[in-house]
């Protein structure tokens, strides 16, 4: 899907990314120069302490609270993703846990991207961190900025 086609994205982060805040401000700045409009979710599933705080907003992260046993995320939250009816899904989220996996066949964007192959061929285009470690969330959307400019 070219990015001609594409009216609006959603981007999940990992919170605990060291370049999420870079990477959050190289998204909106991306999608913003193409005339796209984009939502950003984060997802937080450490425990957060009584001193620790949320440095996101509350509406866009999905909390282990937010999480049924089985992993999957609550209504409230998946409303938010069908209210945006996104037309492109990057998955910048390094895990390929049954959470990230729902989310992924869930969401109903005609062009989805991620960083782990998940079975059943649901993300059309996959940027694999390199054999030996992961990149930052920045250096991979770098990558898949790269290759979405090659599509047409």
């Amino acid at each position: 899907m070219p990015l001609s086609d594409v009216r609006n994205a959603v981007v999940f982060l990992n919170v605990e990314d060291t370049s999420y805040d870079d990477c959050k401000n190289d998204i909106l700045n991306y999608f913003r120069s193409k005339g796209i409009k984009v939502e950003i979710f984060f997802l937080e599933l450490r425990r957060i302490g009584s001193g620790e705080r949320l440095i996101t907003s509350i509406t866009n992260t999905i909390l282990q609270k937010d999480i049924n046993w089985l992993g999957i995320p609550s209504d409230e939250k998946l409303a938010l993703i069908d209210r945006i009816n996104p037309d492109m899904l990057i998955l910048l989220l390094p895990s390929d846990n049954f959470t990230v996996e729902f989310i992924a066949k869930y969401c109903k964007a005609r062009f989805k991207v991620g960083r782990r192959y998940i079975h059943d061929d649901v993300l059309d285009l996959v940027i694999a961190d390199r054999p030996n470690g992961e990149l930052p969330a920045d250096k991979t959307f770098d990558n898949i900025k790269a290759f979405l400019e090659k599509i047409r």
